[in-house]
């Protein structure tokens, strides 16, 4: 019963896993083009008149302009986008092999966390409105609602080979 168990749980793990990997890898190949993704949002957003609208509308005006002028600064998100998918990259240690890498469960968890004050404090300092601020403390509560299970799972095998194996 305790191998089914363990099966069950491993297979639960792996897709919380994969889970990550895609939202990281998903969030970092989109941070390439943002000029192009920030002129869709804000044309599928016209007519709406709103504040995300009108936020959009700025930071698209805001990033086409420093792409005319000042190209070289858009390399920021590009290294932005590829520290995403080194993070993709890293959760497959766990993928291979959940219990001897559930050290990046833990970092992912911290990151998760980490989202929160980074968002609130540094939003304000650059005049980031708060409901952008709380879209962003979101993917915080997506990753912890990813991994906060996944790395109970793990302790949970921890426990089971305890009592089978007593390590």
């Amino acid at each position: 019963m305790i191998p089914n168990i363990k099966t069950k749980l491993t297979h639960l793990i792996k897709i919380c896993l994969w889970i990550m990997i895609a939202g990281l890898a998903l969030s970092g190949i989109t941070a390439f083009p943002i000029e192009t993704e920030l002129n869709v949002l804000v044309q599928s957003t016209q007519g709406t008149h709103g504040l995300l609208h009108t936020w959009l509308n700025t930071v698209y005006s805001a990033v086409k302009y420093t792409n005319q002028t000042y190209p070289y600064l858009s390399y920021g998100t590009d290294w932005l986008a590829f520290a995403h998918i080194m993070l993709a990259v890293l959760f497959i240690g766990p993928l291979k092999d959940p219990l001897k890498n559930n050290w990046v469960i833990e970092f992912g968890m911290i990151a998760a966390i980490a989202i929160f004050p980074l968002a609130f404090i540094a939003g304000e300092i650059r005049g980031i409105p708060i409901f952008w601020r709380l879209i962003d403390c979101s993917f915080g509560v997506v990753a912890l609602t990813v991994l906060l299970p996944c790395y109970r799972m793990i302790r949970k095998i921890k426990e089971m080979d305890e009592i089978i194996y007593g390590i």
